[in-house]
């Protein structure tokens, strides 16, 4: 089973690697994706008082039916670099195409931090993200992304100690799936 899986994942990341846009794969960089974050106004407050955060500037997601993303990152604790980790994630349902995204993970406190780099932390299906994006509010999750236009800006709070924000890069992916994400984590 975990071989068909690890199968499957990889012919994934070869579809999408060809439909995601070849500006969204290039690598921003650690500073211009906290850069990117820290200007919107939804995560302002957070850099100000989170414990410390993960930050993944690439996430590249794809999927014809059975999905996977993957992404590096790092932890930074009181703005200073912890170590590294990763995120994985394997979804199963109606879902078709590939984007990319950046992703950051705030902690509100030392439990929170301690048990993100425990090695292996896992979010369940009922975990979300706020999609910051110009003009429009929405919300990713683990359940599918939705989006609608307005006045009224995409909020987030902490949940079981993290909240989780993401911007998109590229690529367009249609979507009705479960999935959870993975992490890894290895101190520097």
């Amino acid at each position: 089973m975990t071989s068909l899986i690890k199968r499957i994942s990889s012919s994934i990341f070869l579809v999408a690697s060809m439909l995601i846009a070849p500006q969204a794969l290039a690598e921003d960089g650690y500073s211009q994706a906290k850069s990117t974050f820290q200007q919107a106004n939804q995560t302002q407050k957070f850099f100000d008082t989170a414990y410390g955060y993960a930050l993944f500037p690439t996430v590249g997601k794809g999927g014809i039916g059975i999905g996977a993303a993957y992404g590096k990152g790092r932890v930074y604790q009181a703005g200073n670099y912890k170590g590294d980790t990763s995120l994985t994630q394997v979804s199963f349902g109606f879902q078709l195409g590939g984007q990319a995204y950046s992703e950051i993970i705030f902690f509100k406190d030392e439990s929170a931090y301690k048990d993100f780099t425990s090695g292996s932390f896992e979010f369940g299906a009922q975990a979300s993200a706020v999609a910051i994006n110009i003009g429009a509010n929405a919300q990713a999750g683990t359940t599918g992304n939705s989006a609608g236009a307005g006045k009224k800006a995409a909020t987030a709070a902490y949940i079981n100690g993290m909240a989780v924000f993401t911007v998109a890069k590229g690529g367009l992916m249609f979507e009705a799936a479960l999935a959870g994400q993975s992490f890894t984590f290895e101190e520097k």
